[in-house]
C-alpha cells in the first residue's frame, strides 16, 4: 500500500472503524469484518480522514472544480476533503444537497457551491453498500446544469462484496454510471497489511481471521 494509505488503515485502526470477529449486517449475512465509518467523529479523526481524501484525489491526478458529498454522511466528508485539498495548497470549492428542497431563503436543493455547468466533480461517500447513494447523487449532479461531469465517486473502504451480477458493487457502479468509483482502500489491501500485525499491544488479524475473511470473500466476493 501507498503511505496515504498506511496512514489511513492506522487511523481507521485507532478509531476501531474497521473491526475483525462476527458481525451482522443489514442483509443478515455474516461477516468476519465490518466497517463503521461513523466512529470518526471527533475532529482530529475527520481531520485524517479528510486528508486521506485529498490524497487520493490528488494521487490519481482526478480533475476537480468541486467536491460533493451526498446528504447527510457526506457532508462532513465534502468539508473535510476540501479543507484537506486546502492543507495541500489548493483551494477546491464544496457543496452537498438537502434531502428536501428549500423553498425560503436562497432555495433550492444545494449548500456551498453549487454545481455548474461545465463543472468536473468528485463526489465523496462513506462506505459502498448498495450503492443507491451514489447513484442517486450521480443523477442529482447530472441534472443540475449542462456538461457536469463526474470525474470520480470515492469510497473509504471497498467490502469488495458482489453486487447484482459476478462484480463488486464499486466495478457494477463504475460500468452502469461511466464514472470513475474508487477506494481509498479495499478489503483485499487491508488483510495483508494487518495480518500478523500488532496495534495496542494485541494482533489485528490472526491466522484464523485471515481464512475466514478469505473465505467469505470467496463466498460473496465479486470480481472487478
Amino acid at each position: 500500500m501507498q503511505a496515504h494509505q498506511q496512514a489511513f488503515v492506522d487511523l481507521l485502526l485507532r478509531y476501531e472503524v474497521i473491526r475483525f470477529g462476527e458481525f451482522t449486517l443489514k442483509s443478515g449475512r455474516k461477516s468476519p469484518y465490518f466497517v463503521n465509518a461513523g466512529q470518526l467523529r471527533t475532529g482530529q479523526a475527520i481531520a485524517g480522514l479528510g486528508r486521506a481524501y485529498a490524497a487520493e484525489i490528488l494521487r490519481a491526478e482526478l480533475a476537480c472544480d468541486l467536491i460533493f458529498g451526498p446528504a447527510y454522511k457526506g457532508v462532513p466528508l465534502a468539508v473535510a476533503t476540501a479543507i484537506g485539498m486546502a492543507e495541500q495548497g489548493l483551494d477546491v470549492p464544496y457543496g452537498f444537497d438537502r434531502k428536501e428542497a428549500k423553498d425560503h431563503g436562497e432555495g433550492g436543493m444545494f449548500v456551498g457551491t453549487k454545481p455548474a455547468a461545465g463543472m468536473k466533480v468528485v463526489l465523496v461517500d462513506d462506505v459502498i453498500t448498495s450503492g443507491r447513494s451514489i447513484r442517486e447523487a450521480v443523477a442529482l449532479l447530472r441534472e443540475a446544469a449542462p456538461d457536469i461531469e463526474v470525474s470520480a465517486a470515492i469510497v473509504a473502504v471497498d467490502r469488495q462484496e458482489r453486487g447484482r451480477g459476478s462484480k463488486t458493487t464499486l466495478a457494477e457502479l463504475r460500468d452502469e454510471l461511466g464514472v470513475d468509483v474508487r477506494a481509498i482502500v479495499s478489503i483485499g489491501e487491508l488483510v495483508p497489511y494487518l495480518h500478523g500485525r500488532e496495534f495496542a499491544g494485541e494482533v489485528v488479524l490472526d491466522d484464523a481471521g485471515r481464512a475466514a475473511i478469505e473465505a467469505y470473500l470467496a463466498e460473496h466476493g465479486g470480481e472487478g
